[in-house]
């Protein structure tokens, strides 16, 4: 059985806009191979979900990202939600806690339209990626080639970069997160012992 006991794992989101069923869903999955899942937004207090475009469930914000090391993580999630994502990618201190996590290795998640921020954080060049489609040109133009897939794991950079188009695909986008986590678990650092 694969765990995740003594990882924790960062969940980025903004303060209105993320994907709930997104969200949720990769919490889950890490709680259930027992990691430790900690929401990071930009803001102190508690984030609004949405379900598409209609506002849904509240979640409580564990970390403001700009208190927050990138080092005291074993992987990020990034759940999309073309609202949330859009804040997100505008926020500096967001945005280097992705690049932060690109450049040491770790692993990243990104769903839907959580990819744009890993074009912010200047990440996707030379690399393969699926996202919402609406990103493909996004993702081309910033160097990344571009896949319609359920779920991708590029292993061509620094640390692997998991990605999926959408809700449906968080099967297997899942999957992916907890196996890269337990693959990287003896190399991770001092939270990963």
């Amino acid at each position: 059985m694969i765990t995740l006991r003594g990882l924790t794992v960062a969940f980025l989101a903004a303060a209105e806009g993320v994907e709930q069923r997104e969200l949720a869903g990769a919490w889950q999955a890490v709680l259930e191979a027992g990691g430790t899942p900690r929401l990071l937004a930009t803001r102190p207090g508690w984030v609004l979900a949405y379900r598409e475009l209609d506002r849904a469930d509240t979640f409580e914000v564990g970390a403001v990202i700009e208190e927050s090391d990138a080092a005291d993580y074993a992987a990020l999630v990034l759940p999309g939600g073309v609202v949330g994502v859009d804040r997100l990618r505008l926020e500096p201190a967001a945005v280097e806690f992705v690049r932060a996590f690109c450049t040491a290795g770790r692993p990243v998640a990104a769903i839907g339209h959580a990819p744009w921020l890993l074009i912010e954080a200047g990440a996707v060049r030379g690399r393969t990626l699926t996202s919402w489609p609406t990103l493909r040109t996004d993702l081309e133009n910033a160097g990344a080639a571009w896949v319609n897939e359920q779920v991708r794991t590029c292993q061509a950079g620094q640390g692997p970069l998991i990605t999926s188009r959408k809700s449906a695909d968080l099967p297997l986008f899942t999957d992916a997160l907890v196996n890269e986590c337990a693959r990287l678990r003896g190399r991770l650092g001092p939270w990963g012992r």
